[in-house]
Order: C-alpha cells, then structure tokens, then sequence
C-alpha cells in the first residue's frame, strides 16, 4: 500500500493503488494480443517475436506479471473465503456470457453464412449448449461451435484467447494456497524462493515433461507461472524497493540482456525485471480519467478473437494486417465496454456491498483498499 514502509526503502516510491496507470497499461497488452492473433486470423505469417516469444506472447506475460503483484496484494489483505469469492466474481460470470455470446450470438452467424441455413445447429457436434457447459469451468476443451467457424484462415475456433484464464486461475489458487501459511507473510524469501523454483522448472522443462508423461497443462503453467510469481515476488519486497526510474529502465535493459543471452528459459528468468519495469512505468505515464474509472481490458481480452473471427467469416481479413486490426478494435470495444457496465462491475460491486455489509455487523471497519482491478 502506498506510504507503507516509505522511510526504510532503498529507493523510489510505493505504488500508488489509486494513482497509477495499470488500467491502461492493461488495456494496451489486450489491444496487443488483437494485433498478434491478426497474423493466424488472417493467413499470415512473419509475425515478429523476441526471444522465441510473440507479440501476444509478450503481452500474456505482462498480464501475469501485473496480476501477480495485485493478487498477492488482494490475498494478503483478505481471508481466503473472501478472496476466493472475489476472484470467481471477478473472472467468472463475465466469462460465462462470452461463452455464451460466442455459442448463441457469434457462432449461429458462422453457420449461417457457411451453410445457407440454421438446420442442424443446436444438434451437430460441439453444440452450442455443449460448448457453454464444457468450458464453464475455464479450461477450454474445444473451441469450435457446430464446425463453425469455416472457411476463414483459421477454422475450428472461436476465441482462441480464453486458453490463459484457466491458468491464471491457477496460479490465483496457488497464491491463495500460500497465503494459509503465516511465514509467507511474515518474510519475503519464501515467495523468493518460489520465483526461483518457478525458473528452476522451466528450465528442466523438458525433464518435467517427461515425468508427467507429457502433460500439456504441465507445461503451459511452468511457462506462465515465473511472471506471476515475479509479480508477488516484487509485492512481497514493497517495502524496501519503491518504484524509480532509474532502476525501472535498467529492468528493461537487463530483461532484454537475459532474455538474449539465456535460451529456453531465459523469458521467465527475465519476469522479474520485466514485471517491475512495467509497473514503473505505470508510476510516470498518466491515464485518462475515463480508464482509470473503467477497466475494461478484461472485456477486450476476452472478446477480441472472437470479433476478429466474426469479421473474417465476412471476408474482413482481405483488407490486410492493418485495417483488419484497426477494424476489429473498434468492434470489440462496444462489447468490452457492455462487459464491464452490465457484468464485471455489477457483480463487484455486489459481492463488496455484501462483505462490507458484513463487516459492519460483525466486526469494525478496517481500511483496506482494493487494488485497482482486482
């Protein structure tokens, strides 16, 4: 929390909870998986990379790196039944309408255009029924709806963004797990500790592998994890490293060096720097009053594939790389911007107006403050 611990930090200043652009800066990494599914979206290929990772690659990256440091924020702030209750409240329903827009809205129009009629929608495989209910809980065990979508570029999925939410779910029970434990909170090193595991494991990734027979979820946690992990980390040493621009832009330099230096798994050994790099630049850069009150990159995030999908069923991606994005944007903000006025700030504010509710019967009022989109 701001002003937390001020007088024994080494240099820089907290985060401001309520003064910074993290807001923005998470809108912009939505806009920029966008821009990276436009490459498979619209038959392209080339797209550019940096140490074996994409564009959108990069930008999941920094989702987790900014998640990690605000969960850890929420976990350590809440007992674990309330913390629970807002993460399934902050992820959950607004995914469960995408789902359901993607089954009833999207997905019908596919079918439409490729087939000439609506005979046989509700029924053929991967129905629309079938494909709320069996990606409800976030993994997502196929991305088609009745075949759809066909004849485009990339056929057979709908929103091929919705992949990470499974893991990012993960990783909010993991640091839920940890948080059980009261050492964890009395000193940094654990959580240090577990940055460095994390690393560790991504760089036997192969041995892994192999030991778990292959497992692809295995897999994808260990790639993700250091950036959430780096995140909690940096919230766990708040204390003593405020946020500053001279080590802020020596993060990105070393990230870069590591990153160019280390194969296989030198991307997640850069997660801390890269992670503290970008919340200080969440310090310096100012957001418009308009974002700052309304998140809605989760909104973007969650809806732009299946928009960009949408657009090439009508031959959109013809336009080329550019138009097709520019396109696509404009589309997906309506939707995102619904998303965050009739669902992911309602239920918020339902599920706060309930616990602080609570507190006022059975306990005192306690000053705390949630993070900004938390």
């Amino acid at each position: 929390m701001a002003g937390n611990g001020a007088a024994g930090m080494w240099f820089g200043s907290a985060l401001d909870v309520r003064n910074n652009s993290l807001n923005m800066i998470r809108l912009f990494l939505a806009f920029a998986v966008l821009v990276h599914h436009s490459w498979p979206l619209t038959g392209h290929g080339g797209e550019l990379a940096f140490a074996g990772e994409t564009v959108g690659g990069w930008a999941v990256a920094g989702f987790f790196g900014i998640s990690g440091y605000l969960i850890t924020s929420s976990r350590w702030s809440n007992a674990l039944g309330p913390y629970l209750v807002n993460r399934v409240a902050r992820i959950m329903p607004a995914f469960w309408v995408c789902l359901a827009m993607v089954a009833f809205v999207f997905a019908p129009i596919g079918y439409r255009v490729a087939n000439g009629t609506l005979d046989g929608f509700l029924t053929a495989g991967h129905s629309p029924l079938n494909f709320v209910w069996s990606n409800a809980f976030l993994e997502m065990r196929f991305y088609d709806v009745s075949g759809t979508p066909s004849n485009v570029p990339y056929e057979g999925a709908w929103n091929g963004s919705l992949w990470s939410l499974y893991y990012e779910f993960i990783c909010y029970l993991i640091v839920a797990a940890l948080g059980c434990f009261a050492f964890m909170k009395r000193s940094r090193w654990p959580m240090t500790a577990a940055f460095v595991l994390s690393v560790a494991a991504q760089a036997n990734i192969d041995t892994i592998s192999r030991l778990t027979n292959d497992n692809f979820d295995v897999v994808l946690l260990l790639r993700l994890l250091p950036f959430f992990l780096g995140g909690a980390t940096i919230f766990m040493w708040r204390e003593r490293i405020g946020f500053h621009w001279i080590p802020g832009i020596l993060a990105f330099v070393v990230a870069v060096i590591i990153c160019s230096t280390v194969p296989r798994w030198g991307v997640q050994a850069s997660a801390l720097f890269v992670t503290y790099g970008v919340i200080w630049l969440s310090t310096v850069i100012r957001q418009p009053l308009l974002i700052a009150k309304n998140d809605i990159s989760y909104g973007v995030y969650i809806y732009a594939f299946a928009v960009q999908q949408l657009l090439a069923v009508f031959g959109i991606h013809e336009l080329g790389l550019f138009w097709f994005s520019v396109i696509a944007a404009i589309l997906t903000v309506p939707l995102a911007t619904a998303s965050w006025l009739l669902v992911e700030r309602p239920v918020m504010r339902r599920v706060r107006g309930t616990r602080g509710k609570a507190k006022a019967v059975h306990v005192p009022a306690v000053g705390v403050h949630a993070a900004p989109g938390v």
